[in-house]
C-alpha cells in the first residue's frame, strides 16, 4: 500500500494534474480539499482524464471537499482547475494498493 499526500497552489484560471494515472498499483481512495480565504468566493473544477473540462465535478462556495473510495474508482489522471479570482491551495491524498 502506498499513500501519497500532495499540496498544490494554483493561481486564478490555472489548471494542473493533481494525481497522475497509477501505472503499477490501483487507486482505492483519493480526496481533494480546496483552501480559500473565508470571505472570498472560490470555484474549482475536478476532471477525470479530461484536461478540457467538458465533464467535471465542482467545488464551489461552501463545498470545498471531494472524496472517492472503493475498488471501482477512477484510475486515470485527476485534473484540478482554479476558476476563482484568488490563489487557491489544494490538499490531496491518494491511496494505492497492489
Amino acid at each position: 500500500m502506498v499513500q501519497t499526500v500532495r499540496s498544490l497552489a494554483l493561481s486564478p484560471n490555472s489548471k494542473a494534474i493533481i494525481f497522475e494515472k497509477p501505472l503499477v498499483l490501483n487507486r482505492i481512495f483519493f480526496s481533494v480539499t480546496a483552501f480559500a480565504p473565508p470571505n472570498e468566493w472560490h470555484r474549482s473544477k475536478i476532471s477525470f482524464d479530461d484536461p478540457s473540462f467538458n465533464s467535471f465535478y465542482v467545488l464551489d462556495g461552501p463545498v470545498r471537499y471531494f472524496e472517492a473510495k472503493g475498488e471501482g474508482i477512477f484510475q486515470g489522471d485527476v485534473w484540478i482547475f482554479n476558476q476563482s479570482t484568488v490563489d487557491l491551495l489544494y490538499s490531496a491524498t491518494e491511496i494505492l494498493i497492489q
